[in-house]
């Protein structure tokens, strides 16, 4: 060890390179043209050889200079400057980084030496803490309308009941039964987006499912005003899926299906069709097609986003991400097609 720090000692210059290339940091030092004319070690596993190139070329993969360049900005004013960016490692993998460009005087060949640090987990960091507070609001929000139906069905079934009024107790009761079954699956979809559990895979019917779930989902479907039913080819093969998670993503595309129709205001005639059929030799789809109010392109792109709601913030927006996440687990395939005030089809597509 003593050896080690007279070879360190009797060589300046190596130490302040081993020094440089163990900062927790990306560095280099470029002249006014942005040409990079030293890195330090950091820089060099992740963005390759540099020396030479244009800072904007290794880090952006772009032949102009970036709009608010914090090293130019020194060159400018001789002053200390710092800004955020997003950069490209030499594979391609996006960060996020917090630049900051120090001007180093030294006669008519100035350069700037330029720190650089990955700040890609902060950012993430605050995204997420940004969502989960956005989920604990549209959850309340969600299960606050929920309760308020429900103690409106609450209402009714007592006026009922004192009035000895039996068709005023079941209309009441329908109201609570259906919040109940809303209230549950917002439950159900919570602990499956925070717990996730292994698959237990067993052979079933697809077609059996379907009809289930349409089923279970009917007397909801026709309090809402829309026709539920089931299509299923009763010849399909038996498959193997995971009954409890393969349940919830049928329940939470029927009703999600329900609402669309539910929201739209053009229509007089709704319908929700549940469907389980071939899709080819080798694979079996499920479908769930609706007449609602559909979807535009911009929304197709966001729907499977954890916590984003086509409702606003009287949905909880999990449903949809559950289903995604259940597909990639039967490593399945979604397929969306829908037309702003028409229809909306969800395609689930599994191999035998």
């Amino acid at each position: 060890m003593n050896q080690n720090f007279q070879v360190i000692s009797s060589s300046p210059d190596q130490l302040y390179q081993m020094i440089i290339d163990l900062l927790p940091c990306y560095i280099s030092i470029q002249n006014n043209d942005l040409e990079i004319l030293y890195t330090n070690k950091s820089f060099l596993n992740d963005f390759g050889e540099a020396t030479g190139r244009k800072c904007h070329d290794v880090l952006k993969c772009s032949a102009f200079m970036c709009g608010e360049c914090p090293v130019k900005k020194s060159f400018e004013d001789n002053a200390i400057h710092f800004g955020e960016d997003s950069v490209l490692t030499r594979e391609g993998a996006p960060i996020q980084l917090l630049v900051y460009a120090v001007p180093i005087p030294a006669g008519r060949d100035r350069s700037v030496i330029e720190f650089s640090i990955d700040i890609s987990k902060i950012k993430n960091t605050q995204k997420e803490l940004a969502l989960l507070g956005r989920s604990v609001a549209l959850i309340s929000h969600g299960i606050k309308n929920l309760l308020e139906g429900l103690h409106g069905g609450e209402y009714v079934v007592d006026e009922g009941l004192r009035e000895e009024n039996w068709p005023l107790v079941e209309k009441g009761w329908k109201v609570v039964k259906n919040n109940i079954i809303d209230i549950s699956m917002i439950a159900q979809n919570i602990l499956y987006s925070s717990k996730k559990k292994a698959l237990t895979i067993e052979k079933v019917k697809p077609g059996e499912m379907v009809k289930r779930v349409v089923s279970m989902l009917n007397e909801k479907a026709l309090s809402m005003g829309v026709s539920l039913r089931a299509e299923v080819n009763p010849y399909l093969p038996e498959a193997r899926l995971d009954q409890f998670t393969i349940k919830k993503m049928l329940i939470n595309l029927i009703s999600n299906a329900l609402e669309a129709c539910e929201r739209d205001r053009e229509k007089n005639n709704h319908f929700v069709v549940a469907r389980a059929l071939a899709y080819n030799e080798l694979q079996y789809k499920f479908e769930v097609e609706d007449n609602g109010i559909g979807m535009d392109e911009d929304m197709r792109k966001k729907i499977f986003q954890e916590f984003f709601s086509t409702r606003g913030t009287s949905g909880t927006g999990l449903g949809l991400s559950v289903v995604e996440t259940i597909v990639k687990e039967h490593q399945g395939k979604i397929e969306v097609e829908s037309v702003p005030g028409q229809k909306s089809l969800f395609r689930i597509i599994f191999t035998y």
